[in-house]
């Protein structure tokens, strides 16, 4: 048995990571090394030290980080962002994508050298949609994993809204429905989830989220801009409440990292600081 197997398990949420912060989340940083970085930190590659790493949607990463990781692949060393140093790491690497990774790799979105030291053993799972039948299984997970999190009563899927999930093509695979049935459960008001608590793009074919504005207010970008911002502070608003201001199960909620939850609750002026 490998030794790594009583090590910690690390898991990256590649696409919840926001860009400005990757490299520090990943990596770590030192002291200074840019505006409020108050305390060194170590990044998760780090944490996962003797352990394993598991990098889910890794073709979220830019280009640029990529190479990175890459270099703590193949020399077994990572350097903090600000610091000179380079620190020895030791862990099993995992990753995830729902990508065609070898047509990112024709596309350039996705490093041929890094996609080559990550295809060592693959894994391919099949897509949601040709296993509907774990679907009620997988909800009643979720939703379960939802209320021992918040220690909120565990809420029920309405047979509308099972009917629902077991009809959507899930584009997105099983994360899709994760992030579609916590949403649902942060936003419902009662124990029972029905159709109209799910996501407007599950339920209505190619619908998009929609907002009240004049006519011509997406033609302004600083309008669509505020929009999103607006939006999106509400939903942690919620995610806050419901969670008791527990920033972790609020992050877990929304998709985030804690530490983007954090950074956009400073952005946003919400919470303690």
């Amino acid at each position: 048995a490998s030794p790594r197997k009583s090590g910690p398990f690390v898991v990256i949420d590649c696409g919840a990571i926001p860009e400005q912060l990757q490299e520090s989340e990943l990596f770590g940083h030192v002291k200074g090394a840019f505006t409020g970085a108050i305390a060194t930190r170590r990044g998760l590659v780090e944490e996962a030290q003797h352990g394993t790493l598991f990098l889910d949607d890794v073709t979220e990463l830019p280009l640029g980080l990529q190479a990175k990781l890459l270099r703590a692949l193949q020399e077994g060393e990572i350097r903090r962002v600000g610091d000179s140093r380079m620190i020895r790491v030791d862990a099993r690497i995992i990753a995830a994508t729902n990508r065609d990774l070898e047509e990112e790799v024709r596309q350039e979105a996705f490093r041929e050298d890094l996609y080559y030291r990550l295809n060592v053993f693959p894994i391919r799972l099949p897509a949601l949609r040709d296993r509907r039948e774990d679907i009620p299984l997988l909800a009643e997970h979720f939703l379960a994993r939802v209320a021992q999190e918040t220690t909120s009563p565990r809420k029920r899927l309405a047979p509308d809204a099972l009917r629902v999930l077991m009809n959507h093509p899930w584009p997105g695979n099983v994360r899709e429905l994760q992030h579609a049935l916590e949403r649902a459960a942060l936003l419902s008001e009662g124990e029972l989830i029905g159709e109209r608590d799910l996501p407007s793009q599950i339920t209505v074919p190619g619908a998009e989220l929609m907002v009240a504005l004049p006519e011509d207010a997406l033609a302004i970008p600083e309008t669509t801009a505020r929009v999103v911002r607006d939006v999106e502070r509400e939903l942690i608003r919620r995610a806050l409440a419901r969670t008791a201001n527990n920033r972790t199960e609020a992050a877990r909620l929304l998709g985030l990292s804690r530490r983007a939850l954090v950074y956009k609750l400073k952005e946003y002026g919400l919470g303690r600081s």
